[in-house]
């Protein structure tokens, strides 16, 4: 009885090679492969998600018309710079408090209260690191209705930004600039 071996294959030794090669390098670098947390640029690890949603309950806060639960989530040493050297815009917490109950305007004359309806989304690009602090680029785009003289009107915008967040005494993140 002859010994049976398997089926030699049909591709020259140099292919074979070369196969093998291939399909072990995209095993590689699939273990390597990066994995994102869903529809941010984001990678998914606990502590980026702990982050992500906390930004999370900020964007839903300002769908919600919600100044309390917004207020929560701001730092008291909350300020903002309006990204120019106009100090005029510049708002520090109790500027953005009065804002948020009304009696404040933004730039273009709007108050947060007078707005009708929100719409608020949020593209997270980055999360970085610098000892006490967390920041987190992204990409929003935010529409609302708010009257004029005849009728609602809708606005938009969309732009690039940068929430600054440092966790207080209890462990909680809170917002220090960026809204």
């Amino acid at each position: 009885m002859s010994k049976q071996f398997p089926p030699k294959s049909k591709l020259p030794f140099g292919a074979r090679s070369l196969s093998v090669l291939i399909v072990g390098l995209g095993l590689t670098s699939s273990a390597c492969a990066k994995s994102y947390i869903p529809n941010t640029d984001v990678e998914d690890n606990e502590d980026n998600r702990e982050v992500i949603a906390f930004c999370e309950r900020y964007r839903r806060a300002v769908e919600k018309r919600d100044a309390g639960g917004m207020l929560q989530l701001v730092s008291p040493q909350y300020y903002e710079d309006g990204g120019n050297p106009d100090a005029s815009d510049d708002m520090d917490y109790e500027q953005f408090k009065s804002w948020l109950t009304g009696e404040g305007v933004d730039e273009e004359g709007i108050a947060f209260r007078d707005a009708t309806a929100i719409r608020h989304e949020i593209r997270y690009r980055r999360i970085v690191r610098e000892t006490d602090r967390v920041f987190v680029d992204y990409t929003f785009s935010a529409s609302f209705r708010v009257p004029t003289g005849k009728a609602d009107a809708w606005k938009r915008k969309v732009d690039d930004n940068r929430l600054e967040l440092v966790r207080d005494e209890s462990g909680e993140f809170k917002i220090v600039s960026g809204m």
